[in-house]
């Protein structure tokens, strides 16, 4: 990596001087409290967030100020951390800790998508150009997924951020959920229309191809065991959907094999088939890698209210489901009230992006239908798949102000 300049140097450790106070403020605490409710059960205040993964562009971007690589990394890092505190007032926890993962990789199948994205600035827009057309004849192309780690890559990395930042906050490795994506990155190979046809033109094969990338996961956590590559995701660790890894279930010191950590599972590429073909092409892989997970966290963007009660109601380690608009959320809420699992609401985007004021009148009674529907559950509610607040942080603090009242007033435990 290359070296740190004074200027940088001063800029990184002013930022997690402030993580660090925010890390142990009294909010904080009380934010903490929130999420260790929800982690032992208790229908405490739910928890309220904006996430800004789709539109970093107007959230990091523009508050860079470090010019040398090594340097805006570290930056780009502690931005994230502070921007939920910082710039939307939500619920996101801070850890008083600068925290790294190991740099690891799985990838499912042994030949690499082509993905054509679309032009100018900021654009979110692609195109998947299928490098499988015949599942039938091709489905040697899919063999040799891989799976591996860079120990040295880590570590220097931990080194650089310990000298610059570790006086201030201590450097933590953690990990995140473990993952186990498979129709997404096939679908990424074949695009939609093939992936569905092969259902039907040729099952046995696409059978094999879900018994390979499932394989391919298995040997990934083996390989984590033996390589003692595994940490605890507990506290202020993330798991996939950008939430967190709270839970009294699971080790937050020592773990040696997978069933003491978080997965991850999902699947929205088949949420326009039956829960039938579910059942016979996704659910049975998906069941095998839910077998090596502690707790699970399932979901996206896709429905889960077809497919709660014959299949992922089976899961007994199930503790975290996405909730997108795309399903009844009443529904869901009948399913998962008086459970100990987690509704993870994803609410509808279209009120915060909508150009113009906030429509507030809207927005409260939108957040109420949410409140209602998720009522008697353990409730997280997190606004993703935002592209834009139009760069105006007074408009996303003011967003997650009116979820948040909306909330507290209508939910009930």
């Amino acid at each position: 990596m290359d070296m740190i300049s004074f200027r940088d140097r001063e800029r990184l450790r002013s930022l997690a001087y402030k993580q660090g106070e925010y890390a142990n403020s009294e909010k904080n605490e009380a934010i903490l409290k929130k999420w260790k409710d929800l982690a032992g059960r208790r229908k405490g205040v739910p928890t309220v967030r904006l996430l800004f993964s789709n539109f970093e562009h107007e959230v990091i971007t523009p508050r860079m100020q470090c010019t040398g690589v090594a340097a805006r990394k570290i930056e780009t890092q502690l931005l994230k951390t502070l921007a939920g505190r910082e710039l939307f007032d939500d619920d996101t926890p801070i850890s008083a800790t600068f925290d790294i993962p190991w740099d690891t990789y799985v990838y499912p199948f042994g030949i690499k998508p082509h993905i054509t994205r679309a032009s100018g600035e900021n654009a979110m827009g692609y195109h998947i150009d299928p490098v499988i057309s015949d599942l039938e004849e091709e489905i040697d192309k899919l063999r040799g997924g891989s799976f591996g780690v860079d120990r040295e890559k880590t570590w220097q990395y931990t080194e650089l951020a310990d000298e610059i930042l570790g006086d201030i906050l201590p450097v933590r490795h953690i990990m995140g959920s473990l993952p186990g994506a498979m129709t997404n990155p096939l679908v990424q190979l074949m695009g939609m229309e093939n992936y569905y046809c092969s259902m039907y033109d040729c099952p046995e094969e696409l059978h094999q191809v879900m018994d390979m990338v499932c394989t391919v996961y298995e040997e990934y956590y083996d390989f984590l065991e033996r390589e003692k590559l595994l940490l605890p995701t507990n506290a202020i660790s993330p798991i996939a959907q950008e939430s967190f890894a709270f839970t009294d279930e699971l080790p937050d010191n020592e773990v040696r094999k997978t069933t003491e950590c978080w997965g991850f599972l999902e699947s929205q590429e088949t949420t326009a088939v039956s829960p039938e073909m579910f059942g016979e092409f996704v659910f049975p892989y998906q069941d095998r890698l839910a077998k090596r997970f502690g707790l699970l966290s399932y979901g996206c963007c896709e429905r889960v209210d077809a497919i709660w009660p014959d299949y992922l109601s089976k899961w007994k380690n199930l503790r975290k489901l996405s909730v997108s608009p795309f399903n009844n959320e009443n529904q869901v809420g009948e399913y998962l009230r008086g459970t100990n699992v987690i509704y993870y609401s994803k609410p509808r985007a279209e009120y915060v992006t909508n150009p113009g004021p906030l429509d507030e009148d809207a927005l409260r009674k939108y957040f109420k239908g949410v409140a209602e529907a998720a009522s008697g559950c353990l409730l997280e509610v997190a606004q993703r798949e935002v592209g834009t607040i139009f760069g105006d942080y007074e408009r996303g603090k003011r967003y997650v102000q009116i979820a948040r009242e909306s909330i507290q007033e209508y939910w009930k435990p």
